[in-house]
């Protein structure tokens, strides 16, 4: 096994052993990259030489002192939107061409504080504002779109580009990525990773967080990221999760979705998260149906509040240099000056009411087992997806309907492969808890993982 195949867990266990450098690690990663990015796309910016001269200083200091932890002398990139001092943080536009970073996000000061090595910026979707991410391909059938926003770092991962990358989630761009390349990811509680100094979609559904082989893996970078930030007005001094969440799940109760989930969605993918449920029940939970409550206005909620709050974040770009930005990106703008104050008031209301009604839903269980998205990566340029009930619907639509109650709620949600539909494409099971339950969506998200064979393998069209 080369390095760059390593999970951030076998890898920092093999660096805290001296059985690997980082910079023997970091120069395996890169080679990596070079190999394959001309495929895939999924950096926008490489600091090779920066990177190389990091891991050396890494090897350095383990070598003098031994390791701060376990993420030192880990080669990671970061979304370009995340901002590093000194590093362009263009957010894949043209609108942020030639933007260079005057100090560190809260993330990445986090991360070299905890002796990461930083590769470099992944490719976003425009400013996070698409679940698609045109410039990146799928790292398992690069005719497919990697899925969106967070595409860059998902395929980065998947394909062996960077041990571990971060995220960003607004209404699934952590996970829908995640879910259509093999890999896993979470969206953390609302407000328990800082979001200082990274670029806004819709401050009140933004999230940050980690995408990894495994899901040991995100428990140790959200170990290392997690915190209260007083730059952050959303920040919150929550408790913070396990560092290495496992045991069974014996006397846990799963929540299984009976309405929304499940409605319109793939045969393949339904069949697939099924059984993961059945296998969770194996290792020892209780199976609970659970309705889904007020699941009719999900989308029009999360619609009702990122729209407004994007197109307000923009407001001066959009009218001094609109045609910089791409088209799909600049109509979602312009739809969001047409909204009226009393929509996004009762967008609001209903979050309220939503956030509410889905804390006595969790009274009755500890986790909510559901698809991550309704059907696996779609042919890139695909704009609709027909489903069985002859209905016709965006794959944006698609792609967003099943994370979104997770931003509007606020609570935790972890992305897990669990199968392939037929064409050997990802399948992702998502696992929900109350607001700061990190931990437990993380322990079960482990203990099925290790029930299984393959986790943590790199996408085989990009090995």
């Amino acid at each position: 096994m080369q390095p760059f195949e390593l999970s951030l867990t076998q890898a920092s266990r093999a660096v805290r052993a001296r059985e690997l450098s980082p910079v023997e690690l970091t120069e395996s990663v890169l080679a990596r990259i070079d190999a394959v990015e001309g495929r895939l796309g999924a950096y926008v910016t490489v600091a090779a030489d920066a990177a190389l001269a990091a891991a050396v200083r890494a090897e350095r200091e383990i070598s003098a002192s031994g390791p701060r932890g376990p993420l030192h002398g880990i080669p990671m990139a970061l979304k370009d939107l995340i901002d590093a001092e000194g590093m362009p943080t263009t957010a894949s536009s043209h609108v942020r061409a030639g933007h260079v970073a005057e100090r560190d996000s809260r993330v990445a000061e986090r991360l070299g504080a905890a002796g990461a090595v930083l590769l470099g910026k992944t490719h976003t979707h425009e400013f996070a504002y698409g679940l698609t991410t045109p410039q990146t391909n799928n790292a398992w059938d690069h005719s497919r779109v990697a899925g969106g926003s967070s595409g860059g770092s998902a395929v980065a991962v998947a394909a062996g580009g960077a041990t571990f990358a971060m995220g960003t989630d607004t209404g699934g761009s952590i996970r829908v990525p995640a879910a259509l390349n093999g890999v896993v990811g979470l969206k953390p509680t609302y407000g328990l990773v800082p979001r200082t100094g990274v670029t806004s979609l819709s401050w009140s559904l933004d999230h940050v967080g980690p995408l990894t082989r495994t899901v040991q893996d995100v428990a140790l970078v959200l170990s290392a990221t997690a915190g209260h930030d007083p730059r952050d007005p959303a920040s919150v001094s929550g408790p913070m999760p396990d560092r290495f969440p496992g045991g069974d799940l014996r006397g846990l109760k799963v929540g299984v979705p009976r309405n929304h989930y499940f409605d319109r969605v793939t045969p393949e993918v339904e069949e697939s998260v099924r059984g993961a449920i059945e296998r969770l029940a194996e290792l020892g939970a209780e199976l609970v149906d659970v309705e889904i409550p007020m699941a009719r206005y999900i989308q029009a909620v999360q619609w009702g509040l990122m729209v407004p709050e994007a197109t307000a974040y923009h407001e001066r770009s959009l009218r001094a240099t609109p045609d910089l930005y791409a088209a799909d990106v600049r109509i979602l703008l312009e739809a969001g000056e047409l909204t009226s104050a009393g929509d996004y008031l009762r967008a609001q209301r209903a979050r309220t009411m939503m956030r509410d009604a889905w804390a006595r839903m969790f009274d009755g269980i500890d986790v909510l087992a559901a698809p991550t998205v309704p059907m696996t990566a779609a042919e890139a340029g695909q704009e609709a997806v027909e489903w069985a009930d002859g209905a016709t619907e965006a794959v944006s639509d698609s792609y967003v309907r099943l994370c979104a109650p997770a931003n509007i709620t606020g609570v935790p949600a972890l992305t897990l492969p669990v199968g392939h539909d037929r064409a050997g494409l990802p399948i992702g099971m998502q696992l929900m808890a109350r607001p700061f339950h990190d931990a437990t969506v993380l322990r079960v998200g482990r203990v099925y993982e290790e029930s299984v064979a393959g986790a943590g393998r790199l996408a085989p069209l990009a090995a």
